[in-house]
Formats: structure tokens, C-alpha cells, sequence
């Protein structure tokens, strides 16, 4: 069974990446985020800390990417939750064997450097594992 240590982080979908992350910090009152390029999922991320877990605004530059399809289909908004687990090459293996199906069968290479792999939908919400080591 798996289980998760903590939420790791929470994204939110964006269309405009500055004003998205401008607005975050005046209403929330968050640190400010750093903004970084991840050409492997066709998008640009902003995330800051919030006590344990990260606050990450993706903003789609693909148009055919994950994140651009579901920017396309469901607007603005909450895009996914992601729990950290200490091993997630080991998670990913127990969901299989309990014959649970998730939607990537192999880590993949996340923002800066953690690694994540997508669970799917759980109650109509996209979910995630990211390594917590």
C-alpha cells in the first residue's frame, strides 16, 4: 500500500504566467516564486513555499502538451495534486502489483530536480507521486 509522507506541491493551471504569479504574491502574500523553463512538458513554472509545500503555477507554451490540452479543455484553475513518497520508484512498483493502473509506469523528470510520475484521476482529480528524498 502506498504511502505518501506529505503533499509535496499543488498546481495550478495559468494562462498568463507574470500576472498569475503577481497576483499569488499580492492575495496570498507568499515569497516570492521562482520561474523556470521545462521544455520536456511545454511549459513554464513558477513555484514559492508554502510551509511545507510547494505552490507551482504552470503555464502552457505547448498547445498539444498535457498541461496545454487540459489549459485548453478546462480553463484556468486547479491542474493537480502531487504527495511525496520516499521512494517513488518503489511506489510506482506496489500500485502495479496491487494492480492499480496509473498513468505513467516510470518516473519522469519534474521541474528543477524532482522526479514525479502521474497516478491519474482520483475522484476526478489529477494526481501525482513525487520523490520526497
Amino acid at each position: 500500500m502506498m504511502s505518501p509522507k506529505r503533499i509535496h506541491h499543488i498546481n495550478f493551471i495559468v494562462r498568463d504566467l507574470d500576472a498569475a504569479v503577481a497576483q499569488y504574491e499580492r492575495t496570498l502574500g507568499v515569497d516570492p516564486f521562482v520561474v523556470v523553463d521545462h521544455p520536456l512538458r511545454g511549459v513554464r513554472a513558477a513555484r514559492s513555499r508554502v510551509g511545507e509545500c510547494w505552490l507551482v503555477l504552470v503555464c502552457p507554451y505547448d498547445a498539444e502538451s498535457v498541461p496545454g490540452r487540459f489549459l485548453a479543455e478546462h480553463g484556468e484553475g486547479f491542474f493537480l495534486l502531487s504527495l511525496g513518497v520516499e521512494d517513488l520508484a518503489q511506489t510506482i512498483g506496489q500500485l502495479a502489483s496491487d494492480g492499480i493502473e496509473c498513468t505513467d509506469t516510470t518516473a519522469r523528470a519534474g521541474i528543477l530536480d524532482w522526479r514525479v510520475a502521474d497516478i491519474g484521476k482520483v475522484h476526478g482529480a489529477n494526481m501525482q507521486l513525487t520523490d520526497d528524498g
